[in-house]
């Protein structure tokens, strides 16, 4: 059984035992770009999104959006039968991906070493919150709990203020992507070497990887420079934030050279030589009044648009803060493929964000569609393992394999 659709990494074979997000992020960017991805759901009610944005139909949105393209196969892994299909699948793959609590994997019997000894080049992506190791590691958790312990989430807020966070999956899409990376360059050492491997990816470390300058300044001042959050302002130039305009807000980023091309636009070009407000240290020890000169100035203007059209005609880097709703809307969101409209066989048409990966020898999204539950049992057992179609009947009599309408 291959993957229907050409792309460059057609060929690879992908076993996914992972659920929510971070793994599903990583095994979805591999069918995207052509692989052959089974993934294996807990019977009998498969991955737990399931029961997740149920808005049309009684079908998953949040499952659609994460798993297109990917075969499923709900099974009891529990029972011995099951548990040897599963075993029998991990000869046939190149590819293990997992974000179970570590250990778990081990636990069920299918720790590396096992998985090694049924497939000795096997590489196995384990993917989980605070890493395989470490005196965290066995905590449960995720994408904000990893967040919490990166310093990340302390950064994030008013000044003085409760630390927010973000309503998006920063760490989890990040952590997925991350670990299609490290298996990338594991099958590039296996082609070298014929030798697999365990890799070890964490939300805690992708998060604190993001850090561009707070861990530096802290650790190079000696602790003098204490990085903390600044509401909608960074904490390290200046001017770069969030500006209120009329009508809305915007992000200006008008910091070294664009500080010259900020006071053309504003018809000000006397504040690029200034004194006090010339220099990046001069307009950080003064924030608070070049705040309040960029905001008079969005102020003149009828709208948030006008004022952003009038800072990129002048080179300033510049940009109206979008809402969903806009984004799904927006021209060049759209003609890049950013925003992606599917249409799903039980829930319809919607949309999506895009597969952020281009390439110029396969130019458009493959068509792919999500499974409902179970929708490959057969033909995975059939094709991957020679069962008959009797034994396959046997199983799911025996509820060993179970299948879903969504």
């Amino acid at each position: 059984m291959a993957s229907a659709f050409d792309h460059v990494l057609s060929g690879i074979r992908v076993l996914d035992f992972s659920r929510a997000l971070a793994g599903p992020t990583c095994t979805r960017m591999f069918a995207e770009m052509g692989a052959e991805v089974i993934k294996v759901e807990s019977a009998p009610a498969g991955d737990m999104v399931r029961r997740m944005s149920k808005i049309r139909n009684e079908r998953s949105l949040y499952y659609i959006q994460q798993n297109l393209g990917k075969k499923s196969l709900c099974i009891d892994a529990r029972d011995p039968r099951g548990m040897a299909i599963l075993k029998a699948l991990v000869a046939k793959v190149d590819v293990v991906v997992e974000n179970f609590k570590p250990g778990t994997m081990a636990d069920m019997g299918l720790g590396y070493d096992r998985l090694r000894e049924i497939k000795s080049d096997i590489i196995l992506c384990s993917i989980s919150a605070l890493g395989q190791s470490g005196p965290l590691a066995k905590l449960p958790g995720y994408d904000f709990i990893a967040q919490a312990y990166s310093g990340v989430t302390s950064m994030i807020g008013e000044a003085g203020g409760t630390p927010y966070i973000p309503l998006v999956a920063l760490g989890d899409v990040s952590t997925g992507v991350h670990g299609a990376l490290a298996i990338l360059a594991a099958l590039r050492y296996r082609d070298r070497t014929g030798k697999g491997q365990h890799l070890d990816v964490g939300l805690l470390d992708a998060y604190y990887h993001c850090h561009e300058v707070s861990v530096h300044q802290y650790s190079g001042s000696k602790g003098e420079i204490k990085p903390s959050r600044q509401g909608p302002h960074l904490n390290y130039i200046c001017p770069a934030g969030v500006f209120k305009a009329t009508g809305g807000w915007v992000v200006v980023m008008a910091f070294l050279h664009h500080w010259k091309d900020l006071c053309i636009a504003m018809n000000r070009p006397e504040l690029a030589d200034d004194a006090r407000l010339g220099t990046d240290a001069g307009r950080l020890a003064n924030r608070a009044e070049v705040i309040k000169l960029i905001e008079d100035w969005l102020a003149t203007f009828p709208d948030r648009d006008s004022a952003v059209d009038m800072m990129q005609k002048h080179h300033v880097p510049a940009a109206p803060v979008l809402s969903i709703e806009e984004t799904t809307k927006h021209p060049h969101l759209l003609a890049r493929g950013t925003v992606r409209t599917i249409e799903d066989r039980i829930a319809g048409k919607f949309e999506i964000p895009g597969m952020p990966l281009r390439f110029s020898e396969f130019p458009n999204d493959l068509p792919l569609e999500a499974a409902t539950l179970g929708q490959h049992n057969g033909e995975i057992l059939s094709d991957w393992l020679g069962r008959s179609a009797k034994e396959i009947e046997e199983l799911r009599a025996a509820k060993i394999l179970v299948e879903g309408e969504n």
